[in-house]
């Protein structure tokens, strides 16, 4: 087995140590050869920290490590080839920036850091910008040479507060506002710098003063500039795709097939280009097991809250939803359009767009973001104990499986019957409990290959098994008969006749008065 990076952020260790790279180094040469400042958004776990790494090595002359990579024979061409600048390297990454003097106690220790490092005296009675543009002025006056900044996870000090905290996400904003803001005011001094994080926010806040910044987010030449492309997968993963195959008993064919059903699909741009999520990736060749690992390390509870309090519902994710250009390079923590949120954090990816109109369509780009997605749903739609709802979910999958109709919608009645609201909510939003029971729905889907629309109407609801078909229609405050009716009228059940599969077609009333379903009927 090759050394595959799974974690490894540094491009040196990765080098030395004989990793697997995914050579990006010619996105290196052509935003330094035509550019000075750029921001870049993207999803966690998509390679933003190796990037900035490498470019790291790269200011500092580090020839020895770029040895067969693309950007060697383009610098060795240059007259003054591999000069060494000086590096201010700036994470947020690590931290909680909810408590007061958190954010404040990273920019002291940045700037202390870098100061001691170049043996710069700062006067820290004197504001973090004008310290900060002291620091970068002075490097570049001692060494010679401009200075490159780098950094990493901007937004993490706002995220860690979006929707819980808004006074401290205000202070953390006008703060990092203030300290980036040095960043104009030293353009002479500064050779290159790029800004990545998850997501954008509105000039209007942190970026108002850096009218300079080249925001390469939805460019389509940089679409394959974290993540990995078909052709870098394909060129660099042959033995690992082969051995994964081999274990899973999978043809090379069916294996990639399932490989792209699972983690490619993200599209940065409008244009073709398609990456897969490296860390997913490379922890399925490492495991030879097509997991889940994105949301092993936790769907961030700012995208959940944000959704509860939007008028978006799971199902309009799954059918897709647009949005306008502009919205989507720039995201307000207060606008209730939360699209290019889900979108910069990678749980929405553009499937299309209408150059006339300028909007994008999105959606989820994979099974892994869709399922992963709906998993992190159920303690908060749901409600309650979320490891026993799955305990649930899988009961509900085997009797299905058995073509036991009765028995699992009373498993449907006693799981909503469960299900507690809050007080003195009334009435019942349809709204709500149709949220519920698509949830559930999916989730039993995403195990039995669901499908929520028949080719010949809107069934509410079409569960495919590998011997019976459940063609489902929900009324609310009226008859189970009449949601049944409604499943011959429309011929629902007309695409599946030939299917082999025994058809069950199943009419069922859901009564706000009880807050669950009061009746069924069942032909097969």
């Amino acid at each position: 087995m090759r050394k595959l990076p799974i974690g490894i952020q540094s491009f040196e260790n990765l080098r030395k140590n004989n990793y697997v790279y995914v050579d990006k180094t010619k996105y290196i040469w052509e935003l330094t050869e035509t550019g000075k400042v750029y921001f870049l958004s993207r999803p966690r776990r998509f390679g933003k920290s190796l990037f900035l790494s490498t470019l790291k090595a790269y200011f500092e002359g580090k020839k020895e490590l770029f040895q067969g990579l693309s950007i060697e024979s383009l610098e060795n061409k240059k007259r003054d080839s591999w000069i060494s600048y000086p590096v201010i390297h700036i994470s947020f990454a690590a931290g909680d920036y909810t408590e007061p003097e958190e954010l404040s106690k990273k920019i002291r220790g940045i700037l202390q850091d870098n100061a001691s490092a170049f043996h710069i005296s700062l006067n820290p009675e004197n504001t973090y910008g004008d310290q900060f543009l002291k620091l970068i002025r002075e490097i570049s006056e001692k060494t010679g040479r401009n200075v490159a900044v780098l950094v990493d996870e901007y937004d993490k000090p706002l995220l860690d507060n979006l929707s819980v905290n808004s006074k401290q996400e205000d202070l953390n904003r006008n703060m990092l506002k203030g300290f980036f803001g040095a960043l104009k005011d030293a353009d002479q001094y500064l050779k290159f710098v790029l800004i990545t994080g998850v997501t954008k926010f509105s000039k209007v806040s942190i970026f108002s003063d850096l009218n300079q910044l080249n925001d390469i987010s939805l460019m389509t030449q940089y679409a394959g500039i974290c993540g990995i492309t078909e052709g870098e997968l394909e060129e660099n993963f042959a033995d690992e795709i082969e051995e994964l195959a081999g274990v899973s008993g999978f043809s090379k064919d069916v294996c990639i097939r399932n490989l792209q059903k699972r983690y490619d699909g993200y599209h940065f741009s409008e244009g073709e280009i398609s990456v897969y999520n490296p860390f997913s990736l490379l922890n399925c060749f490492y495991k030879h097991d097509f997991g889940m690992y994105w949301f092993e390390t936790g769907t961030p509870t700012y995208l959940i809250r944000k959704m509860q309090d939007s008028d978006y519902t799971l199902q309009d994710f799954s059918e897709g939803v647009g949005e306008d250009e502009m919205a989507m390079s720039n995201f307000k923590a207060d606008d209730l359009d939360l699209i290019p949120l889900f979108y910069q954090s990678g749980y929405l990816t553009i499937q299309g767009y209408d150059r006339d109109g300028h909007l994008y369509s999105l959606g989820f780009p994979n099974e892994e973001v869709e399922f992963g997605f709906e998993k992190s749903l159920v303690p908060y739609i749901l409600k309650g104990d979320a490891s026993k709802r799955y305990v649930l979910i899988n009961q509900m999958v085997n009797v299905i499986r058995t073509g036991d109709a009765e028995t699992f919608l009373r498993q449907v009645q006693s799981l909503f019957a469960s299900i507690p609201y809050p007080e003195g909510q009334t009435p019942y939003l349809e709204r709500e409990w149709q949220n519920q029971l698509y949830l559930l729905m999916k989730l039993l889907g995403q195990r039995v290959s669901a499908e929520i629309h028949s080719s010949t109407g809107r069934a509410d609801c079409i569960l495919e098994t590998e011997k019976y078909i459940y063609i489902f229609e929900f009324k609310q405050d009226k008859t189970a008969i009449e949601a049944l009716q409604q499943i011959e009228d429309n011929r629902y059940a007309l695409p599946y006749e030939n299917s082999g599969k025994k058809i069950i077609k199943i009419g069922a009333n859901f009564s706000t008065k009880i807050r669950t379903i009061d009746e069924w009927e069942i032909w097969s």
